[in-house]
């Protein structure tokens, strides 16, 4: 049953405005773009408001949100809960000490990296991400949480990709598994 806020009216709004992009970043792929909800003042408050709805902050220290649209949600969403926000970010971006973890992508090998003070041992995380596919740069990102004593309680999603079944992976790291639109 869907609370007021995420009405299947709501959903399918949201969904409406995402734009789809054929063979693009490589052929095969079709690239979900949320650049046109974030553009519109009203969807991108629904979107968070949507994704912030049934958090309860007293369960999360503080929001991790993945590069780079992980940063845009996961930054407003952790300011509507007022908690802190840390970034997860690609190789070489990260001016201070780091640690990296390499992942697999559906098109390619990527690696990302986090500071090694943004995180306290034993603090609850929510993680942030725009999409979930095959789980690749989720996984990469929880590694990197864990290494840091970080206690993983949500990974939340705009979208998700049935088909390449990322959940199955995503769920043997965090049971809360949330994605707002799936394909």
């Amino acid at each position: 049953m869907f609370s007021k806020q995420k009405s299947e009216e709501n959903i399918g709004h949201l969904k409406n405005l995402i734009r789809s992009i054929d063979d693009y970043p490589k052929v095969g792929i079709v690239y979900r773009d949320i650049t046109t909800i974030i553009k519109d003042k009203l969807a991108f408050q629904l979107l968070i408001d949507m994704l912030a709805e049934d958090i309860n902050t007293e369960d999360i220290d503080v929001v991790v949100g993945i590069e780079a649209r992980g940063f845009i949600i996961g930054s407003a969403i952790a300011y509507k809960i007022k908690k802190g926000f840390v970034p997860i970010r690609k190789k070489n971006k990260l001016p201070s000490k780091k640690i990296l973890e390499d992942y697999e992508l559906e098109y390619g090998i990527d690696t990302l990296e986090i500071h090694t003070d943004s995180i306290i041992r034993g603090q609850r995380i929510l993680l942030i991400d725009d999409l979930l596919a095959t789980g690749g740069t989720t996984v990469a990102a929880v590694k990197l949480i864990s290494r840091l004593g970080g206690d993983i309680k949500i990974i939340s999603y705009i979208i998700e990709l049935l088909q390449l079944d990322g959940r199955k992976l995503a769920t043997t790291y965090c049971k809360d598994i949330r994605a707002l639109i799936q394909y």
